[in-house]
C-alpha cells in the first residue's frame, strides 16, 4: 500500500489496523509488507503508533502509506488506545509490529464480521521458523507453548492483542486497554466477557510471530507475566502461601507436559519435540525461581516495568 489509506466510495473505511511499535523497524517493515500484499482485502487503513523508539519509523510508514502516531507513555496498551482514538473504521484490527499476516488475514476478518453477532475475534498465531526442518530450542518450545489463542479464549476468556479484531462499538462499551502495570490483553478480554461480550476464535485469521532470539528475551516476557500474576494475588499471609504453593506446582510441571509435546501438531519429529521439552524445562525452572523471589519479598514492579524500555 502506498499513498493515502484505501477508502470505499460507498461505505468509507471498513477496517482500521492498529500496530504498536517500539524499536523494531525491520520487523515492522515485514509486518507492513504483509498488509500491503493482502489478497482481496477490504477497504482499510494502517495506523502505526510509535511508543518511544530511538528513531521513530517516519520514512518506513510513509513508504507503506501508514499513518504514524506517537505515544511516549510506555506500554503497548496505551499505544493501542492512541491508535483507536485516531481510527476511522467500525472494525478495529490489531497486529504487533513483530508479526506478519497471512495474505488473507484482512479478508478473513471482513468475512467474519458479515455476521452481526460477532463482536470480538481472536485468530491463530504461529511461530515463524526460517528453517522449519531444523528449529532452534526456542523455536521448538514456542511453537508448542506460545500464543495458544484458542485455549486462552476457551479457558480464560481473552485472546492476545497481536491478532485481535473488535467492533468499535464494543470497544467503546468495554473501555480502553490498561497500562504497562497489567497484562492488558487478558484484562481487556476478561472485562469484555464479564460485560457480556465474548471473544470467538477464528483459526483462518492467522498471523506469524518470530520466536524470541535469546533465552533472555523469553524470560523478560515471563518476568512481566509473573509480576502481573503476583499483583493479582490476595494480600496477606494466606495469599503468600497460595503463591508459594503455585511456585511448587510450576517447578514440578514439566514432566506431565511430555504428552502434550508428543501430541502437538505444531512441531514435527523427535528432535523438535526433544528441543521443545528442553526449552519447557528451562523456562519453567526460571519461572519458579522468579516466583519464589516474589514470594519472599522482591518488588514485582521491577519485573513489569523493565519490559517496555529495551
Amino acid at each position: 500500500m502506498t499513498g493515502t489509506p484505501r477508502i470505499s466510495p460507498d461505505t468509507g473505511l471498513e477496517i482500521s489496523v492498529v500496530i504498536p511499535h517500539l524499536n523494531q523497524p525491520e520487523h515492522l517493515r515485514r509486518c507492513l509488507a504483509s498488509l500491503r500484499d493482502q489478497t482481496d482485502a477490504p477497504p482499510h487503513e494502517i495506523i502505526v503508533v510509535d511508543n518511544g523508539s530511538h528513531t521513530p519509523p517516519k520514512a518506513l510508514c510513509a513508504e507503506f502509506g501508514a499513518r504514524l502516531l506517537h505515544q511516549p507513555a510506555p506500554g503497548p496498551g496505551l499505544a493501542r488506545n492512541a491508535g483507536i482514538e485516531a481510527a476511522r473504521a467500525p472494525i478495529l484490527a490489531f497486529i504487533d509490529a513483530d508479526c506478519h499476516a497471512d495474505p488473507d488475514w484482512l479478508a478473513a476478518i471482513a468475512a467474519r464480521y458479515a455476521d452481526p453477532e460477532i463482536e470480538i475475534l481472536g485468530g491463530d498465531v504461529r511461530i515463524w521458523r526460517d528453517d522449519p526442518a531444523s528449529p532452534t530450542m526456542l523455536e521448538a518450545y514456542e511453537s508448542v507453548y506460545a500464543y495458544r489463542m484458542e485455549e486462552y479464549i476457551r479457558r480464560q476468556g481473552f485472546t492476545g492483542t497481536g491478532n485481535l479484531a473488535i467492533r468499535r462499538e464494543t470497544f467503546d462499551a468495554v473501555g480502553p486497554f490498561g497500562g504497562i502495570g497489567i497484562a492488558e490483553d487478558r484484562d481487556w478480554g476478561q472485562r469484555a466477557r464479564a460485560m457480556g461480550h465474548p471473544t470467538r476464535y477464528a483459526p483462518e485469521m492467522r498471523v506469524h510471530h518470530p520466536a524470541r532470539q535469546t533465552f533472555a528475551d523469553l524470560t523478560l516476557k515471563w518476568d512481566r507475566q509473573t509480576a502481573h500474576d503476583f499483583a493479582r494475588m490476595p494480600a496477606g499471609a494466606g495469599g503468600r502461601l497460595k503463591w508459594l504453593a503455585r511456585t511448587a506446582i510450576v517447578a514440578g510441571s514439566p514432566a506431565p507436559e511430555i504428552l502434550r509435546i508428543l501430541r502437538s501438531d505444531r512441531v514435527e519429529g523427535p528432535r523438535a519435540r526433544g528441543l521443545a521439552f528442553a526449552g519447557l524445562l528451562r523456562i519453567r525452572l526460571h519461572r519458579a525461581r522468579r516466583m519464589l523471589m516474589l514470594g519472599v519479598g522482591s518488588d514485582p514492579a521491577a519485573l513489569s516495568d523493565s519490559w517496555n524500555r529495551r
